[in-house]
């Protein structure tokens, strides 16, 4: 890991004498590209923003969307990744909540507590989020980065491919200290967007029967969902019969492989189950399985869910079966209000109640993210984390 360089680092970690911090990240210059290893300048915290150190990242389906499939020309240069655990290094004017030396996630989905959907119990969007206005270019037009004198825009708020990274408060969660950073990252967004899609947005019941489309990360998270809440079946759905093992680890009950079988998959959940499952949750971010999972649920009180990220292309159904009672939703983030909800299940993490261990596949450098990208571009791992600092 190369040396940091600071410019004049005062001693003081907070107000308006803090400097440029000169740092190793990973530059998405491109779509299409291999990422690149480059010093970059991340420069002091504004008001109400806090400058975070990274200590380690998991790498997301999201990163190899945004590289790979949105291909947004507006959305790069670009310091990628969104799932990382840190410590607070330094803060700017108006930051009461962090200090120096805390232990934080950085969140993707912002909890300003003062907008309509911050004060809603309804929803978990933040009206003051990246999102609002660019959700194809997938980040901000503003940025503390810097790289051979271009601005390098921030992925999602977050950039956890960087050795620093700045964040405003409002998109920051503090965490227990004794919370192991190289594992609780996770939280950042797999594994509660799975995990939260079953228990908060599909509201999965005791004794109920569900299915899982896809055995990625965020999908054994939306199993260990469904088992928390009381689900007497689980169905795991994929089409590597590799990862059912894996999905038994987390609570599946039954496995289904769609290419194993001459009928549709949403029919051949339906004979398994006396007519379609209470609830279904898509991890993957296809429309066709978005549709499959739809029809796979049971007429009159179905509810089919959501998860997987994608914005390329229409999704349909037959409206009859939505006038037949089922209801499709969706869910980002799993629901969860983050600056509430993530320093909880951190807790609940370290209780033993959840697992977070069991995703970890890889363990890679930051000099070796490419590496962890093409781990996942090919289904080699559930979840690959990235130790960016020491």
């Amino acid at each position: 890991m190369a040396r940091i360089k600071t410019e004049n680092r005062p001693r003081t970690m907070t107000g308006s004498r803090l400097k440029v911090i000169k740092c190793q990240a990973a530059v998405a210059w491109e779509p299409n590209v291999p990422m690149v290893i480059e010093e970059i300048e991340v420069a002091p915290p504004q008001k109400n923003e806090i400058r975070i150190k990274v200590i380690a990242t998991g790498v997301c389906h999201s990163d190899l969307y945004h590289l790979f499939e949105g291909k947004h020309k507006d959305g790069f240069p670009a310091v990628l990744g969104h799932e990382g655990a840190g410590v607070v290094e330094s803060v700017g004017p108006g930051v009461t909540e962090f200090k120096p030396g805390d232990k934080v996630i950085p969140l993707f989905v912002s909890q300003c507590k003062e907008c309509r959907f911050c004060k809603s119990p309804k929803t978990n969007l933040c009206e003051k989020s990246w999102s609002t206005e660019r959700y194809a270019q997938m980040s901000n037009t503003d940025t503390r980065f810097s790289c051979r004198g271009k601005p390098v825009l921030q992925f999602m708020g977050t950039s956890t491919f960087s050795e620093y990274t700045v964040l405003n408060q409002i998109a920051v969660a503090k965490i227990h200290d004794d919370a192991p950073l190289n594992r609780v990252c996770l939280l950042g967004c797999g594994i509660s967007t799975g995990y939260g899609a079953a228990i908060n947005t599909a509201k999965v019941e005791p004794g109920s029967v569900c299915a899982v489309f896809g055995m990625g990360a965020v999908g054994l998270a939306a199993v260990m969902g469904c088992k928390n809440a009381g689900a007497s079946r689980i169905i795991a759905v994929d089409i590597n019969e590799q990862k059912f093992e894996k999905a038994k680890v987390f609570g599946a009950t039954d496995f289904v492989n769609p290419k194993a079988h001459k009928k549709p998959i949403n029919e051949v959940l339906t004979d398994m189950t006396n007519g379609g499952v209470d609830y279904s949750l898509e991890c993957v971010g296809n429309v066709a399985v978005m549709r499959s999972a739809l029809e796979s649920c049971v007429k009159g009180w179905g509810v089919s869910v959501l998860v997987g990220w994608t914005d390329l292309h229409d999704f349909s159904a037959r409206p009859i079966q939505l006038i037949a009672g089922k209801t499709w939703k969706g869910s980002l983030f799993g629901g969860f209000k983050g600056k509430d909800s993530i320093p909880k299940l951190v807790l609940d993490y370290m209780a033993g109640r959840i697992k977070l261990e069991e995703f970890v596949t890889h363990t890679v450098s930051l000099e070796q993210i490419n590496d962890a990208i093409q781990l996942m571009k090919t289904g080699g791992c559930i979840r690959t984390i990235v130790n960016v600092s020491k």
